[in-house]
């Protein structure tokens, strides 16, 4: 079998996507199903491309795949670390190395990020992109999907052009952005420096220092990371503010994060949150 081999690689796409059930991806079962495993559409969904790029690559006539693609591919198929390496093989794209950032995402981490049911949980790479998330993030932040892929990214979210109008305003617990804004550019700052060579990452740091002047203002500074527990404020369309303690778990060797939003027990925040999994995840 050659490196890049389209053929093979639409047979083994094909075959992956027929294995799992919605339920093994996190979605709804939906109506009754005439054939086996995962729709096209919703393979699609989750590797937030196209329908048609799908189809395309299960048919061995698409498009050259890139590294960020076979990554979301292999999250939204749940492969296992040696299926992701056939994968790349089979696409012939090399492999991410020690010096780029790792978006391959651990099966038993999305097992984790599907068992939060009742907190707001996601998952970002030292880039800050988002990688995997629960309904009740979506609830929390707004429509992700709506976003292109390669925007899904917290920092470009903050402080980008129009990265706003994406997700729920959010502000520390004094309803302040500032100490928040510095953070974000702090942790950009610290990921170059760990991954020099990373072209994604530097490519979102060199288009933020030209299309954003509050990004740049801050990159020149060169703030430095704060590694305390937070509290964060969101605007969530139609319910109000809310604030939440967001806690950081590390994925070890991986340089990747789960963060959490929780609120205290019998608190006016607590009452937000559980309006949030009512009212919320009606609209996502």
């Amino acid at each position: 079998m050659a490196r890049g081999d389209s053929s093979e690689l639409a047979s083994a796409l094909r075959q992956w996507r027929e294995r799992l059930t919605p339920a093994d991806a996190g979605l709804p079962a939906g109506p009754r199903r005439r054939t086996p495993g995962l729709r096209r559409e919703e393979v699609a969904h989750l590797a937030g491309v196209s329908v048609d790029y799908v189809v395309r690559l299960e048919q061995g006539r698409g498009p050259h795949p890139s590294s960020s693609v076979l990554g979301a591919l292999a999250r939204a198929l749940r492969l296992s670390t040696p299926e992701t390496r056939h994968l790349f093989d089979l696409a012939g794209v090399a492999r991410p190395g020690s010096g780029q950032v790792v978006d391959v995402v651990r099966p038993s981490v999305l097992r984790l990020l599907d068992r939060m049911h009742d907190l707001p949980a996601m998952l970002v790479d030292a880039r800050s992109t988002l990688l995997a998330w629960n309904p009740l993030l979506e609830a929390l932040f707004g429509d992700l999907s709506t976003l292109p892929r390669d925007r899904r990214n917290l920092l470009w979210m903050r402080l980008g052009p129009r990265g706003r109008e994406a997700h729920s305003l959010v502000l520390d617990e004094h309803g302040h952005r500032d100490r928040l804004d510095r953070g974000a550019v702090a942790r950009a700052r610290s990921a170059l420096g760990r991954y020099p060579d990373d072209a994604v990452l530097r490519g979102i740091v060199d288009e933020l220092n030209r299309t954003s002047p509050r990004f740049a203002e801050l990159w020149a500074q060169r703030p430095m990371e704060d590694h305390r527990v937070d509290r964060k404020s969101f605007e969530v369309p139609g319910i109000g503010r809310i604030t939440l303690d967001c806690d950081s778990l590390e994925v070890p060797g991986d340089d990747q994060r789960i963060i959490v939003y929780s609120a205290a027990p019998n608190t006016r925040d607590a009452e937000m949150l559980d309006l949030l999994r009512v009212v919320g995840l009606q609209t996502v």
